[in-house]
């Protein structure tokens, strides 16, 4: 498993992560407040070549990863471009109605959609979980209590998951089988529910005690196995981002790809 799931780490694996969740952030409402087609590509563009060039993925897994992406790509822009508003109307057929207009804002809103999923895709890909967290106590000042809490969570994750599987086969050993219809859903999610519940509530419990005479809940200064920083690699992040967004605004106003500007719809 270890193997399949192996990648190079690179410099933006080093980023910060409270920086870089800031950055993410701020390319969100970027992406939010951009009205201009043109912008928008280069922007998508720029997006890819920092996915692919420094996630240390290989180029096949984040193939597979595109799909979902471009699922949401054709539906989020299908629906607007076949149902928008548009003075130059291009295919009208029943309730269909395709306009230049809406065409444009339906790949505007779909090339959003993908870009919100590759800022998401690129953090999740060149972020550890415990960094992220030690990264929030230390330089977002978030309690260890709430943030231990959600390392433990994310450990327990996988616990569940084992003693989901190990219940299914301790059910298939003893001759169980699911009833048809809705009243064999309901007994299967009561087999399962409430001794996985039960199993739930006495680990928490056990870990909050835990954590309670660790003094997880003091507000005193704390030491940290890891200690993290920021460094010149931050710079280099933020300076990738000021460059190509400057870049994608000047080059989508003078080079443009489409004819249109701002795609937003204007009544006359």
């Amino acid at each position: 498993m270890d193997n399949l799931l192996a990648y190079d780490e690179t410099w933006l694996h080093r980023v910060n992560p409270s920086f870089k969740l800031l950055l993410s952030l701020a390319i969100f409402f970027v992406l939010l407040f951009t009205d201009n087609i043109n912008v928008l590509v280069n922007v998508t563009i720029a997006q890819l070549l920092l996915l692919l060039c420094f996630s240390g993925q290989p180029l096949r897994r984040l193939l597979l990863m595109f799909l979902p992406f471009l699922l949401l790509f054709i539906s989020s822009s299908m629906s607007m471009m076949m149902f928008g508003k548009g003075d130059t109307t291009w295919l009208h057929w029943g309730l269909i109605r395709v306009t230049e207009e809406s065409f444009y804002r339906g790949l505007h809103i779909g090339l959003k959609t993908v870009n919100m999923a590759l800022a998401g895709l690129t953090f999740a890909l060149t972020t550890r979980p415990v960094a992220l967290f030690y990264s929030l106590m230390q330089q977002c000042k978030l309690p260890p209590k709430f943030a231990y809490s959600f390392m433990a969570a994310l450990r327990l994750m996988p616990i569940m998951v084992g003693e989901f599987q190990t219940l299914g086969m301790a059910m298939k050993v003893r001759g169980v089988k699911r009833r048809a219809g809705l009243g064999g859903v309901y007994e299967t999610l009561r087999l399962y529910a409430i001794p996985l519940l039960a199993q739930s509530i006495r680990r928490a419990q056990r870990i909050a005690v835990a954590m309670e005479a660790k003094r997880f809940s003091s507000a005193r200064n704390r030491t940290y196995y890891y200690r993290i920083g920021f460094s010149q690699r931050d710079a280099y992040l933020l300076l990738y981002l000021v460059i190509t967004l400057s870049a994608a605004l000047y080059l989508g106003q003078h080079f443009p790809y489409f004819h249109v500007g701002d795609v937003r719809y204007k009544v006359i």
